[in-house]
């Protein structure tokens, strides 16, 4: 048993050992599986130039993730974002039952029955996007580009849907409380 025990070792120590790979050439590549290939990480690029004002730390820091508070091209402006409602009753209605709200956020419009998922922003300024969005609703999925301006301080929301299926005209929303 301890004969056996010995040889295993000696393999467990030299595949853990730190030495220095051998790997150049396409001699080394061909020992090497297509699965091992497969799990090694991309050799990553040094950088050509080096910013001496930047501190050497901010390479090794993750990036944050963004945050969307101000118009940048990628997010619907936060002034647009709220609940809002075709009729003002639908305002004071209890969730289910308010068939015309409207509810915005950074990346998403909902609709009482449907959802809309921004794809690409065309135009957009602090109170205006042009956009085009991805919807689903009833077991249905369609495509819409949407003009939503803000209008009366920001108190309506004009909404104009271009494309199969658009609405006629616009239609103006107002802004919920809270």
């Amino acid at each position: 048993m301890t004969r056996l025990m010995l040889p295993a070792a000696l393999l467990l120590l030299a595949a853990c050992s730190g030495g220095k790979d051998e790997e150049s050439g396409p001699e080394a590549s061909a020992t090497i599986s297509p699965l091992q290939k497969a799990e090694r990480p991309a050799p990553v690029a040094a950088p050509e130039t080096v910013d001496a004002d930047l501190p050497a730390a901010v390479e090794e820091t993750p990036a944050k993730p963004e945050t969307k508070t101000a118009v940048d091209g990628k997010a619907i402006p936060p002034a647009i974002r709220g609940r809002w409602a075709l009729k003002a009753a639908d305002c004071k209605a209890k969730k289910g039952t308010d068939l015309t709200a409207l509810t915005i956020d950074a990346t998403n419009l909902r609709f009482y029955e449907s959802h809309g998922e921004l794809a690409r922003v065309r135009e957009s300024d602090a109170n205006r996007i042009v956009a085009d969005y991805k919807f689903s609703g009833e077991g249905v999925e369609w495509d819409r580009q949407m003009q939503l301006d803000l209008a009366d301080g920001g108190k309506t929301l004009v909404r104009r849907d271009t494309g199969e299926g658009a609405a006629a005209g616009p239609m103006r929303y107002t802004r919920c409380a809270g």
